[in-house]
This record gives C-alpha cells, structure tokens and sequence, in this order.
C-alpha cells in the first residue's frame, strides 16, 4: 500500500507530505484547487511521461517521492530482482524532474531506467479515470485477470512448460532435419572428405611438434662433429682424467707424511675431474639429441606436407583438421543413421505438441466458463450504478492455428450498453462515465484477483449523483475493504464513506502574488462541513449541514 507521498516543487505544489492509511481515502476540494496536479505529480513517481511544464515556476526541478510497504512476494519485488535491486521490504520510488525536460528515475535511492520505474509502478498501483488508458481498458491485460479471477494461474504455467517444451523439440527436430538435407546435398564429398581425413588421421598440436622435432634434427647435423670432437677431448682417449686421477692417487699416498702441501691440490683436481666428468655427461646427451635416422627426417617432412596439402585443400588450420575430420565424419553418421533419429525427433515433437494442444484446450474450456461466472457478477454489480440496461462480455475467441505460450485464447472485455445495440470492446464502446462505472463494477468483483495493491479512482463519478453516486460509494467501500483505494470526487456520497478524508485547497501566497496548494486531513468537524459545502454550494446551510450529517451516520 502507498504510505506516504512528497512532492516538492511540482506546479503551484511547493512543499507537500502526505501520510496514508489503509481504507478508503478520498481526495476534495473546489475546481482548480489541484487535484489533478496531485494525480499528475503521483503518475510521474510511477513512470509517467515527464514534463518540463511540471516544474514550479522559478525552480530549477521538481520531485515526487511516493513509498510503499508491500509484503516480500509481491510481485514488483521479482521486477527488482530481476533489475539487480535490492529490497528493504519498504519500496521508495523516486522521480525527479528538471526544468529543462530531462527526468531521473530512482527506486530506493538507487538510479534506473523509466521504464523498470514505469514497470514497477504498474505492479504498485493501478488509475483508474474516464479517459486513462493504462489500466483495465487495455485488452492485453484481459486475459491475465480472467484468469485470476479463476484461478487459473497454475494452469497457465503448466501450459507455458508445455509451450517451451514443444518448442524445444520442434527445433531440434527442425535443426537435424536441415542437417540431414545438408548432409545429403554434400553427401559424396563428405563420404570421400571423411575417407581421406580419416585415413590422414590429423592430431591437434600436431604440426607444432613435428616442425619443431625436425628443426632440431636438421641444427643437430650442422654442429654434431663439433660435439663429438669435444667429447673426444673430455671424455675420450685423450682425455687428461685418467692421467689426473693417477696424480691424485700419487700425492694421497705422499700425503700421510705432508698433508699441508698435498690436500690442496688434491682437492683442486678433484673439482677438475668432476667438472670434465659432467661435461663429458652433457655432451654425450647433446650427442644422444642430434643423433637421428635419416629416414625419419625424411618421414617428418612427408607428414608435414601431407598435413599442410590438406589444410590447403579444406581451407582449414592444420590445427583444425581434427575437427574438421571430427564434423565430417559426424555428418557422415547423420546421413547413415539420421533417417532413424528423424523419426524419434519427428515423434517426440507429435507428443509435445499433442500434449501442448491437449492442456491448452483444457485451460480454454475452464476460460469459457470463467468467462461466464465473470460476467454474471460483473453484471450484478451494474444495475445500483445506473447501468441496468447495459451488459457485461467476457470475449473469448480461440484460435488453434494461433498458438502461444499461454494457450489459443484471446480474451478482451465487451459491453453492450443498451438493449438491442451491438456489443463491442468496452473502451470504444462506453461513454467516459460509463465506463468508469464499469471498471469500478469489474474491479469490485476483481478486487481480491490479479489487482494492484493500491488503486486510484479519478472522478469516477462525474455525471451522477444520488443513488447512484451512493452506490458508487458503496462499492469503493467495499473494495477498501481488500485493497488499498484513493478516489478524487465530488459527490458527497461518496466522500461520507471514507475512512481518510484529504482536503486540497489553493492558498494565496506574499500578499496573494502566487498560489500554492495545500493538503489537509480533515477531522470530524470539518469533515462535516466539507461535506455540506459539496451539498450546498459556496453557501452551507443548517439543512446542509443536517444532510451532511445524515450522510457520515448512514455511511459508518
């Protein structure tokens, strides 16, 4: 529900805060005092369209804030998840409005879109006037609330499973059927692409390996003798090892009687002969390294140009010949066992559709006869608001060759206002009051299904008065008594019923150079006379007073 509206800076708005309660709420004042200022500035906070002309005069931007407490399931909570959010339990939607025409949108201080603002108002709060647009005389909405009013929300979901379920296996079966008939178009190629690739059998990382494993083989020739040479030196038969080993042994048998003179050389030659032993060591594996058959060398190059011809020829990476051979043999399976696997495809895209069509029948039989218990109380509500000749449609027209995620079904709401007249879409065919009348009929009996938790009457009763502008009132009551609901009237019936009563009124400021409007909740007493001024006119009179009095006792 709406707790509380500020606006700061909107038109002859100055500075305004309004606290709101559940109930009944409702909105006088004489003509011009800025009642429909009040609306514009809350229709903004929702996402509305933004207006430079908004803006107070002199003031660089306007703001509207309007906060709501709403339970943690409701559904403008998942638009905020949905949109990275977070959620506080206490929603604050935020729009500020410069003077140069530019907006910013905000919901609990963090800055979004108009459009997720615009979203999240609609799952807020839901305007209702003679000439709005945005709320049940939108026929897309239609169907979601017969729906809700039968309880058919499951049902629906099942049928969207079942929906996406379809899909998904007619275009599996539509992506290998167009395989199958690529495959077959390509059919000889493939079989003798496949034939070869399969026998030239190509490895990934492949070339990589080879080329380095010859690079090394052929650099390995060039400096091979040198190697050898060197190792001759080192390790071979002249190698000094053998002579310094045989000095060592001399000069540790002298030792015993010098070793002061002897143990330093002897360890300076043994630091020698290990040094040439692990030198001979490197350069018999460097000897191991270069060492190769000329055959193999041979078999190398062979295999790399075998590769690189057949990277030429496919257009393909020697690297991505793996893979290549891999798809070609694949749709090489596709046209020897494609046929069989057509076949399961082609019958599990029947089920599905079977079961989609079977489920989709079933909702729209239960949406027939919603449709029917719909009209019957809709049409019992009419008669009290002065539209007992009028009548109440539910259209459901189904289509099967149209199908969709929530079944066959389109659902709009029809009237036919007077006997004998031909029925048609309820916005097109109701006059502005009437159709006021029949949405309030509808969301009377809508009130505890598929409805926004705050909902906002604009002048509904324009043009009537007496019992009907009592039943009017009746059926806001009732309707409080489920949702949260404001109603801006001028019909003292009305007015009599609320459980809040707001005053707008327009002040004059510095002197009377400018106006400003103001918003008062008005107590028992005043209450009253605001009723008896709605009676009476600019002048209240006793018997105003008395009927005024007469009214509030009815109404509690």
């Amino acid at each position: 529900m709406l707790a509380r509206l500020s606006i700061r800076d909107i038109v002859l708005i100055e500075r305004l805060d309004i606290e709101f309660a559940t109930g009944l709420a409702v909105l006088t004042g004489e003509t011009g005092a800025g009642k429909s200022i009040l609306l514009d500035a809350f229709a903004l906070a929702l996402g509305g369209r933004g207006d430079a002309g908004l803006v107070r005069h002199g003031a660089e931007q306007g703001q509207v804030t309007a906060v709501f407490d709403i339970p943690k399931n409701h559904p403008a909570t998942k638009i905020l998840a949905e949109n990275g959010l977070d959620d506080t339990g206490e929603m604050i939607l935020r729009r500020v409005q410069l003077a140069d025409g530019r907006t910013r949108a905000f919901i609990n201080d963090q800055s979004i879109s108009v459009q997720t603002l615009k979203a999240v108002g609609a799952a807020l709060v839901e305007i209702h006037g003679q000439h709005d647009e945005r709320a049940l005389v939108d026929a897309a909405t239609h169907r979601r609330l017969l729906d809700a009013f039968a309880g058919l929300e499951k049902d629906v979901a099942a049928v969207e499973a079942l929906w996406d379920a379809r899909r998904s296996a007619n275009t599996e079966l539509e992506e290998h059927r167009a395989g199958m008939e690529r495959a077959a178009r390509e059919a000889d190629y493939l079989r003798h692409a496949s034939d070869e690739l399969k026998q030239l059998a190509p490895k990934d990382g492949e070339e990589t390996s080879l080329a380095h494993r010859r690079t090394t083989m052929m650099q390995g020739e060039k400096i091979a003798s040198d190697l050898r040479e060197a190792q001759e030196v080192v390790g071979g038969h002249h190698s000094p090892v053998a002579a310094l080993s045989a000095a060592v042994r001399r000069l540790e048998r002298r030792g015993v009687n010098s070793p002061a003179l002897v143990e330093p050389a002897v360890k300076a030659i043994d630091v020698a002969i290990n040094a040439l032993e692990e030198a001979d060591q490197h350069l018999q594996a460097a000897l191991a390294a270069t060492d190769f058959d000329p055959a193999e060398l041979e078999r190398i190059e062979e295999r790399l140009f075998a590769l690189r011809a057949a990277s030429r020829k496919y257009s393909t990476p020697v690297d991505g010949l793996a893979a290549l051979a891999a798809k070609y043999a694949a749709d090489v399976v596709l046209i020897d066992a494609g046929a069989s696997r057509l076949k399961k495809l082609e019958q599990a895209a029947i089920e599905a559709d079977a079961r989609y069509a079977a489920a989709a029948k079933k909702l729209s039989a239960a949406r027939q006869k919603s449709a029917e218990k719909l009209n019957k109380a809709v049409n019992a509500e009419l008669a009290p608001l002065k539209l007992e000749r009028a009548k109440f449609i539910t259209q459901v027209t189904s289509d099967e060759a149209a199908p969709g995620p929530q079944g066959f079904d389109r659902v709009e709401f029809w009237v036919q206002t007077n006997p004998g007249t031909k029925p048609g879409p309820m916005m097109k065919v109701a006059s502005g009051g009437e159709l006021s009348r029949f949405l309030l009929a509808l969301k009377v009996v809508l009130s505890d299904r598929g409805s926004a938790p705050t909902l906002v009457f604009d002048e509904i009763d324009t043009g009537v008065g007496g019992a009907v502008a009592d039943a009017i009132g009746a059926r806001l009551g009732r309707l409080a008594g489920k949702v949260q609901v404001m109603a801006v009237t001028h019909a003292p019936q009305v007015a009599a019923r609320a459980d809040q009563h707001l005053l707008i009124s327009k002040d004059a400021l510095d002197k009377g150079k400018r106006v400003a409007t103001r918003v008062n909740a008005l107590a028992d007493d005043h209450r009253r006379e605001e009723i008896a001024r709605m009676l009476a006119g600019a002048e209240i009179t006793a018997e105003a007073r008395a009927a005024a009095d007469r009214l509030l006792k009815a109404a509690s």
